[in-house]
Order: C-alpha cells, then structure tokens, then sequence
C-alpha cells in the first residue's frame, strides 16, 4: 500500500460542540468517554452508557448522524498528521505506522501542518466526513487547544496521540521518557563539570516540552540548588533562534553548558559557536534530543537523545487498527511510555 503526503488548502467549518461539553461536564466524565457511550461502544460499560443516553434525551442532545453513517463504510485508509518531516524522529516514526498499515492492508496518507494550528485545525474537520478510518496526530507547537480534536472524537474518527500529545483527552498516546531522559542528560552535563546549563525550550504549550524542561528542573533542583540556571524559548526559525543563542552567549554570565529541547537548536548553537570561536566541549559542553544520524559527524559529534521513533510509530498504528476492528484495548495500551537512548559523544566529553 502507498504512503501520500498531502499538501492542503483549507476552508475552515465551525462546529457545534456545546451538548457534547455540557454532558460531560454535568456526568463528571471525559468528553470522548460520552461521545463513545452515545456510538455504543464496545469500551465503555452499560451503566455509563445508560446514564449518557438518559442525560442526552433530557437534554435534546442528538448525535450527527452523517458522521456515523460514512463512517460504516471502510476507506482502508488512516491519517498521520506530523508537524514537520524534516525532523527524523517523524520520518522513523512514519517508517513503523507504514509496516503495520501494510501489514493490514491499508493505505497512509500523510498531512503536514507545518507547526500552524489553523492549517492543523482545517485537517482535522477534513477528516471528520468518513475519509479515513482513523487517525494518529502530534500536534503542532501553536496548538493550545484540544477542542478541533474533541470535535473528531464526537464525529466517531477513532484518534491516537504520539510524541507531542494532549495529556488531560481521554485517547490513547505513546509517548517516551522525556522527564527521565532528560533529567540524566542534565545530569551528565553536571557530572562533566558544567555549573551554569542553559535550556533550549520549544513552546512552553507542547508536552514534551514541559516533560524535558521538567527533568531538566529536576536535576537542577538535585545537584545546583539556588545556582545558575535559564530557559531560553527558542522558535522553529534558524535565524532567530541563531540571535538568542548569540545574545545569550555575549552575557557577562554566559552558560558553560547547554541542554537543547531539539537537533534544531543544537544545529544552531553550533553555528554560533563557530561564529564566535567558542570550542566545544572545552568552552561550552551541549547535548540535545536528536534523532539524526548524522549527529554522529558533527565535529565534535553530538552527545544525543535518541527516541525508540520507530517503535513508537509501529505502537500508536497497532493501536489504532485494534479500535478501528473494535478490539477491547489494554488498560496498559491508553498510555504508552517507551524509553530513549542516550549516546554520548565528543560534545560533552
């Protein structure tokens, strides 16, 4: 089966969901956990169903029934929508969804959203009218909201999160270590010597990057109490984040180590270092999450968090086929963590 990446221009819809939020806010339960009892799923119990149902008809509430209906018919067909492909992690990560959809006998068609929530939004409304029979998504670094994706999950489009997920949805996510990796990484830099680790944040919105500011937190709080430490917002923009690192590194109190949120920022720390004649590990020690093979050429190579990207594609597709074919999942499979690898080179050594 094909895999297509799908460049898009989108009319927005406005969606109703004011019935769906007011049953569950009033039954104290999950949004998607409703709009499942009200499809008569499998997953949810008899008495949760019952007391749906009984709410909705006091209310008036009924469900779109267009939605159901074209979603009968199988499209042998699921979504991935990534937020960039130039990074490797999505590449891999596309890698294992493709073995299992072809294991199953399904086409993959791939949508960017080239980290812009609008276009991101528009994609998901696309996808609600029985086009694919379900869906894997990490989302964007603008995306602050989950209600295009509560709006999916009413129109019965079977969803699951990987890597950059909304952790309060009641969906299925695979996600890795980042807090534990992340606090051994700064760790190591603190072993190395460094005193003064500065941290190269992605949006302050996205959940890997509050787990892998966290672990750096952690290990700050651990081994340099009260000492020096900064979180420096970075963007997906390389002449940017190139000034911020370049202004950071010009302080009278600049960092003697540096823990990047993503390869990008690393690429650009370099560069900057290279700029200034600044010697790597000598003067400034980095590591970062990367999953770029090509790290391993830097000079000097990069010290790397490696994510299992291709395990976790292959997870979040196997998990997406067993509820598109109505399979009772594992209480383990709503949350999968997988862990990374850390391979240290000559960039803190």
């Amino acid at each position: 089966m094909g895999c297509a990446v799908l460049p898009l221009t989108l009319s927005f819809v406005t969606m109703d969901q004011v019935n769906l939020k007011r049953l569950a806010k009033e039954l104290g339960l999950a949004i998607s956990t409703v709009s499942r009892a009200l499809r008569d799923s499998h997953e949810i119990s008899q008495e949760t169903k019952d007391r749906v149902q009984a709410l909705a008809d006091k209310l008036g509430f009924q469900p779109n029934p267009h939605a159901s209906s074209l979603r009968k018919n199988k499209s042998k067909t699921i979504a991935v929508i990534v937020p960039e492909i130039e990074n490797n992690f999505f590449s891999g990560a596309i890698n294992g969804i493709e073995l299992i959809a072809k294991q199953k006998g399904y086409h993959v068609l791939i949508y960017l959203t080239h980290e812009d929530f609008q276009l991101e939004k528009g994609i998901l409304q696309l996808l609600q009218n029985g086009r694919v029979d379900g869906l894997m998504i990490s989302v964007s670094n603008t995306t602050t909201t989950a209600d295009h994706l509560i709006a999916s999950s009413q129109a019965g489009l079977p969803i699951v999160f990987f890597d950059r997920v909304f952790e309060d949805l009641d969906v299925p996510m695979i996600t890795t270590d980042d807090i534990e990796v992340s606090f051994k990484a700064t760790e190591y830099l603190i072993k190395k010597g460094c005193k003064k680790i500065a941290f190269l944040s992605m949006a302050e919105n996205l959940s890997i990057s509050k787990r892998r500011h966290s672990g750096y937190q952690k290990a700050i709080e651990k081994y340099l109490p009260g000492g020096w430490h900064k979180t420096v917002p970075c963007t997906p923009n390389d002449e940017q984040n190139r000034q911020v690192i370049n202004n950071l590194m010009e302080e009278p109190d600049a960092p003697d180590g540096i823990f990047a949120a993503v390869e990008k920022f690393a690429i650009n720390t370099y560069q900057v270092c290279n700029e200034r004649k600044i010697c790597i590990p000598q003067q400034l020690k980095v590591i970062s999450f990367s999953n770029y093979s090509a790290t391993a050429l830097f000079n000097p190579p990069l010290s790397s968090i490696i994510q299992p990207a291709y395990e976790i594609g292959r997870e979040a597709a196997a998990i997406l086929f067993k509820i598109i074919e109505n399979k009772k999942l594992l209480t383990s499979e709503n949350k999968v963590i997988l862990p990374s690898q850390i391979i240290y080179r000559g960039s803190t050594n």
